[in-house]
Parts: structure tokens; C-alpha cells; sequence
């Protein structure tokens, strides 16, 4: 360690200069080793020059893991492929069978590790084949090193144009790689074509036949046929697949992939049954190498790209196994074959739901960007390339949500000045509604904070909206109920609201003891909120029915009294009052375990409960309705004096026994329930039982424990 001083050098770039600084070194490790000595297990010394920012952004030096650097000393063996061939290291014709099993095995596996967020250089283009794929003699590996490099810029393209990936997620970066621009995308399919046909052949050939002496060499190359075959025709499906997803007939195309898809599922599941067919040598100096896996198959040189860097942080790139990768690209299909049915959604609501459930499940960014370009494809503003967003709001605003203005015995029905106000306000609706759509795309924990931004364009459409009512107020001379689109707009601002607390838990940004101001405000506030905002809504559906119904015969009125036809709202109406009532549990619950001093408490001098109260909500303050709850509010509205009597913590638990009763009996009365809605249920019974004990006094000395396992949002109370 530098600790002395430095002797000057007059003139540093004189002849007459010494050619070596000259210092002074003091070893200052046992006073390092005794200041260190003073700091308990867990603490960190900390410089005002290097805070968190740069802690994060430091590059342990010489750990592979960090220091991309260090692997370079390693030797590499074939700098290119023409070397390769030419030593004989690389064959391009000729090549065996469990080869071009292994080949294609650990090319999968480097085209997923790229899907998994690291640099083509050192994933796709680690495989020299690539490199130049038209000198490849063998038509099986030309053929298939040709569809990944077209896949590879399928996916490239989609991924840029959904636009909803981070650095984290994606690398599109090409260093200068070309990706088979020369070769049309149905030769492709063409020539992978051929080459199943060509090893459909040999497999029959290969085949034993009745009464025919077994010959195991004949079996194993019949497996080993075989193997390549399934592998060249999962190939062609995926390949197919993405090209049918870039029709300009969105439905038509997705239809089309929902077959390839459902043949590819198969494929690779046989697929799945014969990696070990693929050539598998390890040698001992190979398990020094920095991918071991690869740098026994042949083509494949780990070290190629080392100096390739992304402009990123740099990390180290480990590429999956055979079998992991196999895996993870069954479980891609079946996302795949999740997202083609956005198609079958019938208005935009069902959309916008399908989205977010989409999003609960952490998909990857393949399959979240072809999400995005399957609802908008080709940045036209059309849904499915076929209505305008625009209309499709409007015509759900008419057939579902039942607007008064939009029924034709409606005074401003058939006023011209009305439906241009409308239509200009749907106009500028498409902005934050397709801003919320895609914040959807992104992952979840960059969602939080693009919520927070959408928050603000739902701001301005509220303003917008109030304003559109007041002017067809005007217009219909204040005739009662003649729009609800401040209310519309307010249901949105709700629910990401909402949205933006709920990922706060998954992501784990709570700490247990902002647990009760957290489910408060989400019980006793936004969520009665979207109660009373949904009620209002109900009053325009009844309007509606009502008129219908006097409309119709008095046979129709009778068979309609016998079966009450079910509503969504019924049904959304049933899952708020559900989630108000499990909020409201676990809040009532943590202020029992406050009270019974079972909660550890931050030191009020350095962690203010107010500072984090304030950081936490600090999204909701560009919203003007509903008003952000101050912090003085609060605690005004949460005082147990304002009830009739000072109540115990066992008070609070008997409260939070009724909650989570009502909640499991709301969510067992949902119909047709999600498998969500079911675990939920579960949840609110067995916190039911949990607080029930509580209630009667049989409390344990040790604080509770919260467990996320069954649901990111509503954890189960254990006690130890």
C-alpha cells in the first residue's frame, strides 16, 4: 500500500531524468488490520467519495466473474475458422452424427444464453460456424447455422421494434457479424426442407425390420438419424414460427404459428430424449476453460471474441447447458402459445387484463416484445392491424361499459359538436393507454418505475376527461348522467396505482415495519376508491338494463327474472371487495403486532417513519384525484382513539379475523376462478386461523414471519 511520500523528479521528460520514480513505502497493513478490528460483523466503512453508485459500478479486480480481463491469458486455439479448417481441427463436410448432434445442441444453448440478456459475440458467434456459414460443405450444418443466423435477426428485429427491453435484457449488438443477408428466408426453409427429407430416408433405411437380426452399430445410427432429423425439423417449426408472427394478416399469421408451435412442443420434447446422443468429451485441460460444455465440440471456440465486449457492465458469460437449454426453449414455446391467445380476447379490457396476468408471469423479452407487436404490429395504431385504438376503446365504451352517449336514445346521440369533443378526447387517449400497455412489456423491475411515469400521462387524460363531461354538460343543457369519462379515466389511474404498490412487495422494497401504513393505504383507500368508482359505473349499466327491459316484451321480462344474466362488473366488483378486505386484514394484523410489541422498530433517529412514508407514495403526488393522503392524515385517520373505545391488540386481531373471513368467503364466491384466486383464498383462510389464534391470546415470544412463497403481494402470517 501507497502510504509514504514521493520524491520529486525536476524534469520528467529530460534525457537526464531517472528512468524510475523512486518512493517510499510504508507497509500500513497491521494498522489496516487493527482499525478493521473495530467494526462489527456486517458493517461497512464508508467514504464520502465512494458511496453506493460506485460500490456498484466497481470491478473486483482478477475475479473472472467481474473482470472479463482475466481469461484472456488463457490461449486460444482457433482464432477463425478458415485456421480451423485448415489444421484440421474444423471439418465442413463429412462430419459425423453425434457431431452434428452436439453442434446443434450447443448451438441452442448459445442462442438461448444471447436470449438471456449476454453479447451475441460471446454466445451465437462463439460458434466459428457462423462466422461464414457458406463455405460449410455439409448441408446439414450449412442449412441449420443459415436458419439460426436468420432467427438471430428475426429476433433482433422484434425485440428493437417492441422497444420494451433493458440492458439487462437484451444485447442487440452485432460487432460487425453478418446474419445471411444473401440468403432469402424461404430458401432457408427450403434447404431445411431438403435435409429432413434426405435423413427421412436414411431413417427408414436404418430401420429394423420384423424378424431381421439386431445389429446394434445399425440401431445406434437409426437413434442417432433420427435425433438429427427431429433437431433439423424443430429448426424449421421455431423458424416458421417467427416468420408467421411478421405477417401483415396479424390473425391469420397467428393461427399459423399456433400450429408450428403445437409441432415444435413435440419436437423438442423428443428432442430433449436424445442430448446424450451428441458428442460429450471433457478433457482435463477443458476444465479450466471458461465454458467447458463447448469447447469439446467442434466449432465452438469460447475465447474467439473475448475483446468483443458490450458497451455494458462487464459480465461473465456462462453458457447453459444442452439439456438446460432444450428446456428453457420448450418452456418458450408454451409462453408463445400463451401470447398467440391474445387474439381471442373480446374488447380492449380483456386485452389490457391479458397483458398484466401475461406480465405476473416473468416472461422473457422474446416473448413479451412479439406480446407488444401482435397487438401492435408494424407501429400502425391498429389493433391486430385491423381498428384503430381509438375505436376499439370507443366501441367497448359502448357495448361494455354501456356509456349513456353512446345509446341511441341518448340526446347527444346524434349531436355533431358532441362526437367531435369525444373523438378528440379518444384521440389523445391512445398516448397513456398505449404507454400503459407497454410498460407491461418491460420487466418487473424496471415496471415500477415506468408506472410512476404513465401515472403522470393519466394525470393529464383525468384533467382532459372532467373537462369532456363538463362541455357535453354544457352541450346537453347539465342533462343527469350524460358521460362517465372522468370516471373511466380515474378506474385506470386506480388500478396502476395499485399496480405500482403490489410491485413494491414483489420486488421486496417494504420493510415489515412500513407493512401496515402500506396495506392501509391500499385498503382503506385506493381500493375503496375502485369500489366507489366501479359503483358509478354500475349506475350506468342499470340505466341501461332498465331501459332495456322496457323496451322488451313482458315473455322476455319473465325469463330474464327467472336467470339473472352474470356481469364482468359483478364479478370485478366481488374480486375489490376481496382485496379491500385481505388489505384491510393484514393492516389491522400489524398494528396487533405493534401494539403487542412483536414488530422490530427502526431507530427513530436515523429511519423517520415519515421520510419513508413520503418516499414510498411519492408517485401519487401528480395525481390530483384521488388526493395523495398526507402524512399528518394519516396518522389522524389511523389514531385508535377515534374509536368508541380504546382498543387492545387483541381488538386489532379479532378485526383482522373478520377481514380475512370476508375475504376468503369474497374469493370462493368469484366465478370461474383464476388459479390466483384460489391460492388467495387459501392465504386468507389460513391467516383466518392464524389471527383467530392471536385473538385468543396464544401469542408467541418471537416476532412473526411473512411468507411470499404462494403470493407476491399477500404473504402467509407464521408463528414461530
Amino acid at each position: 500500500m501507497d502510504g509514504g511520500e514521493t520524491k520529486e523528479v525536476p524534469n520528467a521528460f529530460s534525457q537526464e531524468c531517472s528512468t524510475q520514480a523512486l518512493y517510499n513505502w510504508l507497509d500500513v497493513t497491521s494498522d489496516f488490520i487493527e482499525a478493521t478490528e473495530e467494526l462489527q460483523q456486517g458493517e461497512l466503512f464508508h467514504d464520502s467519495s465512494f458511496g453506493l453508485f460506485e460500490a456498484m459500478s466497481a470491478i473486483e479486480m482478477m475475479d473472472p466473474k467481474m473482470d472479463a480481463g482475466m481469461v484472456c491469458h488463457q490461449k486460444c486455439e482457433i482464432s477463425n475458422l478458415e485456421q480451423g479448417i485448415e489444421t484440421g481441427k474444423i471439418k465442413i463436410k463429412d462430419i459425423s452424427l453425434p457431431d452434428q448432434i452436439a453442434i446443434i445442441d450447443t448451438t441452442f444453448a448459445c442462442l438461448v444464453t444471447w436470449l438471456e440478456g449476454h453479447s451475441l459475440a460471446q454466445t451465437v458467434f462463439t460458434s466459428l460456424y457462423t462466422h461464414n456459414a457458406d463455405i460449410i460443405e455439409d448441408r446439414c450444418i450449412r442449412a441449420f447455422t443459415l436458419a439460426i443466423l436468420k432467427m438471430v435477426d428475426i429476433i433482433k428485429d422484434k425485440v428493437i421494434r417492441a422497444a420494451v427491453y433493458e440492458e439487462e435484457d437484451f444485447q442487440p449488438l452485432l460487432y460487425g457479424f453478418q446474419l445471411a443477408s444473401n440468403v432469402t428466408e424461404m430458401r432457408v426453409c427450403g434447404m431445411l426442407k431438403e435435409v429432413e427429407e434426405e435423413y427421412n430416408k436414411k431413417i427408414k433405411m436404418t430401420r429394423p425390420r420384423p424378424n431381421e437380426k439386431k445389429d446394434d452399430l445399425k440401431e445406434l445410427q437409426h437413434e442417432q438419424y433420427t435425433a438429427v432429423y427431429t433437431r433439423i425439423k424443430a429448426t424449421r417449426m421455431i423458424y416458421v414460427t417467427l416468420l408467421d408472427l411478421n405477417k401483415k394478416e396479424v390473425k391469420a399469421g397467428v393461427e399459423e404459428a399456433k400450429k408450428h408451435l403445437d409441432q415444435s412442443s413435440s419436437l423438442l420434447s423428443t428432442v430433449k430424449q436424445s442430448i446424450n446422443l451428441g458428442t460429450n468429451q471433457m478433457k482435463e485441460s477443458d476444465t479450466q476453460q471458461s465454458n467447458p460444455d463447448i469447447s469439446t465440440v467442434m466449432g465452438f471456440e469460447p475465447l474467439v471474441n473475448q475483446r468483443l465486449l458490450p458497451p455494458t457492465f462487464p459480465r461473465y458469460t456462462k453458457i447453459v447447458g444442452r439439456l438446460e437449454a432444450i428446456e428453457y426453449l420448450i418452456k418458450l414455446i408454451e409462453r408463445l402459445k400463451k401470447v398467440c391467445q391474445v387474439t381471442n380476447q373480446g374488447n380492449f379490457q380483456a386485452i389490457m387484463d391479458f397483458f398484466i396476468d401475461f406480465s405476473k408471469e416473468c416472461p422473457c423479452i422474446l416473448s413479451r416484445s412479439i406480446l407488444q407487436l401482435i397487438f401492435l404490429p408494424f407501429n400502425n395504431k391498429r389493433v391486430f392491424a385491423v381498428e384503430l385504438i381509438q375505436d376499439s376503446i370507443k366501441d367497448y365504451l359502448r357495448t361494455h361499459m354501456c356509456f349513456p352517449i353512446f345509446l341511441t336514445r341518448h340526446p347527444l346521440f346524434s349531436n355533431q359538436q358532441a362526437k367531435e369533443h369525444i373523438d378528440a378526447f379518444l384521440n389523445r387517449a391512445v398516448r397513456p393507454i398505449c404507454q400503459l400497455m407497454q410498460v407491461h412489456g418491460h420487466n418487473r423491475a424496471r415496471q415500477r418505475e415506468k408506472l410512476a411515469h404513465a401515472l403522470e400521462e393519466l394525470s393529464t387524460l383525468q384533467d382532459e376527461a372532467e373537462q369532456l363531461d363538463q362541455e357535453l354538460k354544457n352541450i346537453g343543457r347539465n342533462d343527469r348522467q350524460v358521460s362517465g369519462f372522468s370516471n373511466w379515466a380515474l378506474y385506470y389511474t386506480l388500478r396502476t396505482m395499485i399496480q405500482y404498490m403490489q410491485l413494491g412487495f414483489e420486488l421486496e422494497l417494504y420493510a415489515v415495519h412500513e407493512y401496515h401504513y402500506i396495506y392501509w393505504y391500499l385498503s382503506e383507500f385506493l381500493y375503496k376508491w375502485l369500489e366507489s368508482t366501479l359503483r358509478r359505473l354500475e349506475v350506468m349499466l342499470q340505466e341501461k338494463e332498465s331501459h332495456t327491459d322496457q323496451t322488451q316484451k313482458s315473455r322476455i321480462n319473465r325469463k330474464k327474472a327467472k336467470r339473472k344474466k352474470s356481469r364482468p362488473i359483478d364479478r370485478e366488483m366481488t374480486l375489490v371487495e376481496a382485496f379491500q378486505a385481505m388489505t384491510c386484514g393484514y393492516y389491522k394484523a400489524m398494528i396487533g403486532f405493534k401494539m403487542s410489541r412483536k414488530l422490530i422498530q427502526p431507530n427513530c433517529d436515523f429511519d423517520q417513519e415519515r421520510i419513508r412514508y413520503e418516499h414510498r407514495l411519492s408517485a401519487f403526488t401528480v395525481i390530483m384525484t384521488p388526493p395523495p393522503v398526507q402524512y399528518e392524515h394519516f396518522l389522524e385517520m389511523t389514531n385508535p382513539s377515534k374509536y368508541h373505545h380504546m382498543p387492545t391488540s387483541t381488538n386489532f386481531f379479532q378485526m383482522a379475523q373478520q377481514e380475512f373471513q370476508m375475504a376468503w368467503k369474497r374469493f370462493e364466491s368469484v366465478s370461474s376462478p383464476t388459479e390466483e384466486m384460489i391460492i388467495l383464498g387459501k392465504i386468507a383462510k389460513r391467516n383466518h386461523v392464524v389471527v383467530k389464534l392471536l385473538a385468543s391470546g396464544k401469542m408467541s415470544s418471537n416476532p412473526p414471519e411473512f411468507d411470499f412463497s404462494s403470493h407476491s403481494t399477500y404473504p402467509i402470517i407464521k408463528l414461530k
